[in-house]
């Protein structure tokens, strides 16, 4: 009689089930193929070691390979162990190529800002290298929690509330999933656990000088304690909704902006009259769509509503200075030049 096969740990079943169904939909959007290598951001810690077990189980189902890149930010005495433990951990889950490579972090934006974009860098680099066309993130729901209660404090609007995407497509480099936006923290915790996988405890995760940590450890325990156990659900699924709105006003916005907009030899112009017409969520979205489609560059809310002002409030004020960009009203013209 054959022995019963021993069960499988629930939270190792849900990591699986994430990744599982992240490499589903980035199989249905056509982002990867049949024998395409997805990378795994590693760093050692829990979310990520229990995210490379997952891949390393659940994408030679679905007929794709699994690999991983470490990066070292050199910030911490002895991260280049710690870089090596992780490489080491990879290669025993069955992961190949598994990747470390060390950078240099500058100071623009900021350590986390800095330390980030070098990050980011390093692994697009590598997913070039290698030839993945997905980048697998460890981020969880615990994390994407704190990152609607930051944009809500720092008062960012509808796109830092939207949080970040489970599947994130870029006009160049590789795509980013992160499955485990569903998965709460302690479960990657008890994942490694289950899976006798020995994570690194990052301590710069429990120091105070960092915002998110101090939103982490003292502000998210206050609001479970008098709102209940339930918070990090309700602030993760505000940011699924506020994504979902964001992406049809977007939508409207690009089918509009065919008939509002006119191009010329000095840049692009949008009707006053059609703009003026608009609810001021699309109003605003038509003018960020101009300015980056024809200039590539970013406005800031506080410079969105400058322009609008022109639409809304003019009284034959003249041209507004931009980043590389000079806004004008012409009778019912507003009009957007290289500076």
């Amino acid at each position: 009689m054959n022995s019963p096969r021993p069960r499988l740990d629930p939270a190792v079943a849900d990591t699986r089930r994430a990744v599982r169904d992240l490499l589903a939909q980035a199989i249905d959007q056509d982002l990867v193929h049949a024998g395409d290598l997805v990378l795994v951001a590693l760093s050692g810690g829990p979310d990520s070691l229990a995210l490379a077990a997952a891949t390393a189980f659940e994408a030679p189902k679905q007929g794709l390979r699994a690999g991983a890149v470490v990066v070292d930010h050199a910030l911490q005495a002895g991260s280049e162990a710690v870089a090596s433990g992780a490489s080491r951990q990879a290669s025993e889950l069955g992961l190949d190529p598994v990747e470390v490579r060390r950078v240099a972090v500058g100071t623009a934006g900021g350590p986390e800002g800095a330390a980030r974009e070098a990050r980011h860098a390093s692994i697009a680099d590598v997913a070039s290298a290698v030839g993945s066309p997905l980048v697998l993130l460890g981020h969880t729901l615990d994390d994407q929690a704190e990152t609607v209660l930051l944009g809500l404090l720092r008062g960012s609007g509808p796109d830092s509330l939207s949080g970040m995407r489970p599947l994130a497509v870029r006009d160049a480099g590789p795509a980013y999933g992160r499955p485990l936006l569903t998965v709460r923290r302690h479960t990657t915790r008890q994942a490694c656990a289950a899976a006798g996988l020995a994570p690194w405890h990052d301590p710069q995760n429990d120091d105070p000088a960092f915002t998110r940590v101090r939103v982490r450890n003292t502000l998210m325990p206050v609001l479970e304690r008098e709102l209940g156990a339930d918070v990090h659900e309700a602030l993760a699924r505000t940011a699924d909704q506020l994504r979902e709105d964001s992406a049809a006003l977007d939508h409207f916005a690009e089918e509009m902006a065919e008939d509002l907009a006119e191009h010329s030899e000095a840049g692009i112009s949008l009707s006053v009259r059609q703009l003026h017409a608009n609810p001021p969520a699309l109003r605003q979205r038509l003018v960020r769509l101009a300015v980056e489609s024809e200039f590539g560059v970013t406005l800031s809310r506080v410079q969105t509503l400058e322009v609008c002002r022109l639409v809304t409030e003019w009284s034959g004020q003249g041209p507004i200075d931009l980043p590389g960009v000079q806004v004008s009203r012409s009778g019912d013209r507003l009009l957007f030049a290289a500076s």
